[in-house]
Parts: structure tokens; sequence; C-alpha cells
């Protein structure tokens, strides 16, 4: 069995389609954000301000190793920016994983970003999200698996099953 790792914008819903994935799938998940949070003592936005975003980005690259390493199956929703690096989607790769793309309309995620209490030092205006977000998506389709939608996001879950199935 197959890591399956979920990438996308930052509000584009990950983290809840992996849950729901896990949960169809009767399998773990892991949020990487919240690796990080629990193994650094401090969210990603947190560490970014401090330390910088390169640095933030080799704390993410270990984290994704770490969560890779395990031997236990599980569905992984990375962070925003986590699919952009090279030495993650080398990572992806090397451990055999599935990588699936939630593509979701920018006004979408921004919609999510701006009603989040989440403090997003990336993106603190539309004009710095969009600018992100259009750079990210040649990035983003890199993914085995796209998935695009402007709904919400209930039938993903069961979407992203169908297509997993095609690749096992």
């Amino acid at each position: 069995m197959t890591k399956i790792v979920i990438t996308g914008f930052m509000g584009c819903g990950k983290t809840r389609i992996a849950r729901e994935l896990a949960r169809r799938l009767n399998l773990s998940m892991v949020d990487l954000d919240e690796k990080i949070t629990d193994r650094e003592g401090r969210s990603p936005a947190e560490l970014i301000v401090d330390l910088g975003e390169a640095v933030f980005r080799l704390m993410e690259s270990d984290a994704l190793r770490e969560v890779l390493e395990t031997d236990t199956t599980q569905v992984i929703a990375l962070g925003g920016g986590a699919w952009i690096q090279g030495t993650n989607r080398e990572l992806v790769r090397q451990y055999g994983c599935l990588s699936v793309w939630l593509d979701v309309p920018f006004a979408m995620c921004w919609a999510r970003i701006e009603n989040s209490l989440e403090d997003r030092p990336l993106a603190r205006t539309r004009n710095q999200a969009l600018a992100l977000y259009k750079r990210r998506r040649p990035v983003y389709q890199l993914a085995e698996i796209h998935i695009r939608t402007d709904k919400d996001l209930e039938d993903l879950a069961s979407r992203i099953k169908t297509q997993r199935e095609g690749y096992f």
C-alpha cells in the first residue's frame, strides 16, 4: 500500500480532504504542518516569521522525510509550499507515494484564507496570495492525480479514492 500525498494552494482543503480520504480508506492521516508544530513547538507561520522561509523549508523537508520513513500506510496533507520544493517532490517519488493536487480556484482559496484565523505570512494580502498562487500552479501540476473543483469539497475524497484505484 502506498502513501498518498495531498498538495495544493493554502486554503484549498488539503487537511479536510486528507482526513476524509484516510477515514474512507481506513488509513492514518498526518498533517505535515501539525507535525512541524508538534516537533518545533511553533507553527509554520511563526517559524517563517522568526527564522525565515528558507530555514522553515529545511525543517519542513526533515519532517516530511520523517513521516515518509514510517512503515505505516497513511494519507499526508502537505503544507501549501511543501510540493513547490524539488527536494520534497523527490522524497515523495523516492518513497513511492501517490501525489494528488487539489486544484481549487483562487477566489475559493482566498475566501477561506480571509475567513481563517491563521497567520499566512507569505500571503497577507490578496495580491500577495494571487501572485503566489500563479507562481505555484505550474509546480502543483506535476502531481500524478489532478482533482479540479470549484464546488464544495464533499465528494473529493470519493473522486480521489476512485482515481487512486487505477494506480494500484
